[in-house]
């Protein structure tokens, strides 16, 4: 199974994100030294959407913030976002759906740095199959993840395509989506191109690629930094420092791709790549993806804050605590920041 492209568990959370209990641990200083310890929640296993932060790690650049970071595993039993705003972590990585329907559940987080400016999601069949445009895409099988936003995001690519009817056959699975579609109980899958279209690159897997962003879909942030509105307005200093150490890691990893992809294999749990040179190409995707388009990593727009949760919103995708549609427009302003990203 892919590392963190895979939305399955993360989406299957957000359904229930008012229902998992308060956790209630608080974050201290770090005994016998002058270093703040900072808690991230990763999103998946270590993979390229958090090289970055691996080389701030590996780097000593955290310490030299006066930091000492630690990176809470994956859990499938709470999401970064209930972590995070609950106090059990300073950090996590979330995306925009994330983020937006965290927020309309009563979860106040706030996302602070974006890792990658643009979606790099995309619709992908065998090339085998003969589904070569998004309109064919109509009434076939779809290895779904279980969230609401989903069926209107696939729906607004098919008819981007021009096809009349834009209905599709969903059927949530917990398969990686290339062995879905190998495995000829699928037609189409939603993959992201930086992980699992490098990985089918690499196995020989012929694919149709429709990018999500290229069908009448707005482009968003995917993945973020997230921090909680209360941890923001106490600790604004570990806002910044934090920020300075892992801009400084991902421009390193901007810069040096096939290093920084040594630095994440060296500071990830041993075991965690099975395939080295995965990291690596993936490492070369993502490096100039971090900050493309943008003035310097991690900065931000209220236009794609507001463009895609927008489009949510008209969909009826975005649920409340009790799983039901929000009738009010959210606040899109109020879900991100730049203000404690080091300045361009």
């Amino acid at each position: 199974m892919s590392p963190s492209f895979v939305h399955r568990p993360r989406a299957l959370l957000l359904a229930g994100l008012a229902l998992i209990p308060l956790l209630l641990a608080a974050c201290g200083t770090y005994p016998g030294s002058s270093l703040v310890t900072a808690r991230l929640a990763l999103d998946w296993t270590p993979n390229t959407n958090h090289t970055g932060i691996y080389v701030a790690q590996q780097k000593g650049w955290y310490g030299d913030e006066d930091i000492k970071l630690d990176l809470t595993p994956y859990s499938s039993s709470v999401s970064p976002e209930q972590l995070v705003a609950t106090g059990q972590a300073d950090f996590g990585i979330s995306f925009t759906e994330g983020v937006t329907s965290a927020r309309a559940a009563g979860l106040q987080i706030v996302s602070i740095a974006a890792v990658i400016q643009s979606n790099t999601g995309a619709l992908v069949t065998l090339k085998s199959s003969g589904l070569d445009t998004v309109g064919k895409l109509a009434g076939k099988r779809y290895a779904g993840f279980g969230a609401p936003y989903e069926q209107p995001l696939i729906s607004q690519v098919i008819g981007c395509g021009g096809a009349q009817e834009t209905s599709f056959r969903d059927v949530t699975t917990d398969q990686d989506p290339i062995v879905a579609l190998k495995s000829g109980q699928f037609d189409f899958a939603w993959i992201y191109m930086g992980w699992e279209g490098v990985e089918a690159q690499r196995q020989g897997v012929d694919l149709n690629t429709f990018m999500v962003k290229d069908n009448c879909v707005p482009d968003y942030y995917s993945p973020v930094i997230i921090t909680s509105e209360k941890t923001l307005k106490e600790k604004p200093d570990l806002m910044r420092h934090f920020l300075a150490a892992t801009a400084k890691g991902y421009a390193y990893a901007m810069s040096n791709p096939d290093d920084a992809a040594k630095l994440l294999i060296a500071g990830a749990p041993k075991g965690t790549f099975d395939d080295e040179g995965l990291v690596t190409a993936s490492q070369q995707y993502l490096s100039p993806r971090y900050a493309e388009g943008a003035k310097c990593w991690g900065q931000q727009t209220l236009e794609k804050w507001t463009n895609y949760p927008k489009f949510m919103f008209e969909h009826q995708a975005i649920l409340d605590a009790s799983g039901n549609p929000i009738t009010s427009a959210p606040n899109y302003a109020a879900a991100f920041t730049n203000d404690y990203l080091p300045k361009c």
